[in-house]
C-alpha cells in the first residue's frame, strides 16, 4: 500500500510537493518505458497528494483536449515532426513554460534534453536527470547523432542535481566514465495473476500455443534476429510480434521480408488487456532490447509469469537471471525456438520463476523512491551553473529493488 506524503528521514506529514515530469511523449503511455514509468510513479504521486505536472506531445487533437489523466495535470505541447529534433523541440517548448509556471522539483527524462537543464536550473527549480540507456549505441543514430549522445551524457552529469538510472549497468556505466552517483531505481513488474485468454483466443491464438514478441521497431531490438532465426527452426506454433515504430519504415520492411506465413504481425496495441493476456498465454516470450536499461515489457512479461527468452546483455541478465534463457544470433533463436517447443514442461516451469523474479519489482516501491528523492531535492535550493553537482540524501536508501525470498 502507498504511504501518504512520508517523509524520507522521518514519518511525520509534510507539505505536498509541485512536481513536473518533462522530456517525454506523455501519458496516457503508448510508446516506450519512460513513458510507462512516468503514467506509473506520476499516478502515484498524485494519489499520494502530490501536484504533478506532465508535459506531453499531442498525437491527435482529442488528445491536446485530455488536461487530466489518473490525477496528472496534463499540459500538451507540440514539436518538430522530425527525428532528430523531436524530442528536444518539445523539451524546449515544455521547459519555457515550467520556466512561467514553476514546481518545487523538476524530473526530466533522457539525457538528449540536457541542454534545456540550465533553464529550469535558472528558474531555480532542482532537477534530476532520468538518464536513457547507451542511446548513442542505437544504429538509428549517425555519426552526429552519436557524438550528440555522447555529449549530453556529460552535461546531464554536469548540469544535473541527480541522476536516475533503472540498471545496474547503467549506474555502473555512469559511475566509471563520468564518477558520477546516480540513484538506482528500477521500474516494476505488473503481477499477474489467474490471467484470462478471452481476447486471445478471439485473435486465433491457442493459449501456450504461440510465441511472442513485444517491441519497438528498431535495429537494437533485434526483432529481425528473432524473426529470422524463427524463419530458420521447425516451429509449428505461430511466432506473434506485436510492435510498430516512427521513421522505421525501412526497418520494418526488412523485418517483413524476413518472415514467412507463420509469423503474425499485429502492429502497435494500446489495449493493455489484450497485451497481458498476449504475455500470459505465450509458450515463451522473446525479449531483443539490447542497449535500453531495464525494460518495461521484459518486467511486465515476468510479472504475467512467461517463459523468457533474451537477448545476451547484462541489462537483461540483471532481471532474468537463471529464470531466462539467452540468444546472441539468429542461430541461436532458432535453437531455442526448437528447443520450446519440444519441452512445453520447461517452458512452463521457467514461467513459474520469472513470476517469482518479476516479485523484487514493485511499482509502488518505486515510487515511493521517487518521492524521498523529490523530497530531498525540494529541501535544498538548485545549485548555481558550475557549481558542485550533489549527492542527494536519500542515495543510501534507493537503491536495489527489494528481495523476495522465493
Amino acid at each position: 500500500m502507498l504511504k501518504s506524503l512520508n517523509n524520507p528521514l522521518g514519518s511525520q506529514r509534510i507539505t505536498p510537493l509541485r512536481i513536473a515530469l518533462v522530456g517525454t511523449r506523455g501519458v496516457p503511455a503508448r510508446y516506450g518505458g519512460f513513458e510507462t514509468c512516468i503514467e506509473e510513479v506520476g499516478s502515484r504521486l498524485a494519489a499520494m497528494g502530490h501536484d504533478v505536472t506532465v508535459y506531453c506531445r499531442p498525437v491527435t487533437p482529442e488528445d491536446a483536449e485530455v488536461r487530466e489523466h489518473l490525477g496528472m495535470r496534463l499540459v500538451h505541447l507540440p514539436s518538430l515532426r522530425k527525428r532528430s529534433l523531436e524530442t528536444l523541440s518539445h523539451t524546449g517548448l515544455s521547459v519555457g513554460h515550467l520556466f512561467r509556471h514553476r514546481t518545487d522539483v523538476a524530473i526530466v527524462f533522457n539525457a538528449a534534453n540536457a541542454p534545456w537543464l540550465p533553464v529550469i536550473r535558472a528558474a531555480g527549480i532542482p532537477v534530476a536527470t532520468h538518464v536513457d540507456g547507451l542511446e548513442w549505441k542505437r544504429a538509428k543514430w549517425g555519426t552526429a547523432g552519436k557524438r550528440y549522445y555522447r555529449a549530453v551524457e556529460a552535461l546531464a552529469v554536469k548540469w544535473s542535481d541527480a541522476l536516475i538510472a533503472d540498471a545496474i549497468g547503467i549506474k555502473d556505466y555512469y559511475r566509471e566514465r563520468f564518477n558520477a552517483p546516480t540513484e538506482y531505481i528500477a521500474y516494476g513488474a505488473p503481477l499477474i495473476d489467474n490471467p484470462a485468454s478471452d481476447k486471445v483466443q478471439e485473435l486465433g491464438l491457442e493459449p501456450g500455443k504461440y510465441h511472442l514478441v513485444v517491441a519497438r521497431f528498431e535495429p537494437e531490438n533485434h526483432v529481425h534476429l528473432i524473426v529470422d532465426g524463427y524463419r530458420k527452426s521447425h516451429a509449428e506454433l505461430p511466432l506473434v510480434v506485436v510492435g510498430t515504430a516512427p521513421y522505421a519504415d525501412t526497418y520494418i520492411r526488412k523485418v517483413h521480408s524476413l518472415a514467412d506465413q507463420r509469423v503474425q504481425f499485429l502492429g502497435g496495441v494500446w489495449d493493455q488487456e489484450l497485451l497481458d493476456q498476449l504475455y500470459a498465454n505465450a509458450l515463451v516470450y522473446w525479449h531483443g532490447h539490447s542497449v535500453g536499461g531495464t525494460n518495461p515489457s521484459l518486467l511486465r512479461a515476468i510479472g504475467a509469469g512467461a517463459a523468457t527468452n533474451a537477448f545476451e546483455v547484462d541489462f537483461n541478465s540483471e532481471v532474468l537471471g537463471e529464470a531466462g534463457q539467452y540468444f546472441a544470433d539468429s542461430d541461436d533463436v532458432t535453437r531455442l525456438v526448437n528447443s520450446a517447443e519440444r519441452d512445453p514442461a520447461d517452458c512452463e516451469r521457467r514461467g513459474r520463476l520469472a513470476r517469482r523474479a518479476a516479485e523484487r519489482y514493485d511499482w509502488d516501491d518505486v515510487a515511493e523512491r521517487y518521492e524521498m528523492l523529490c523530497y530531498s531535492l525540494a529541501k535544498t535550493p538548485a545549485r548555481r551553473l558550475g557549481g558542485r553537482r550533489r549527492t542527494s540524501d536519500s542515495t543510501s536508501i534507493i537503491t536495489a529493488p527489494k528481495v523476495v525470498a522465493t
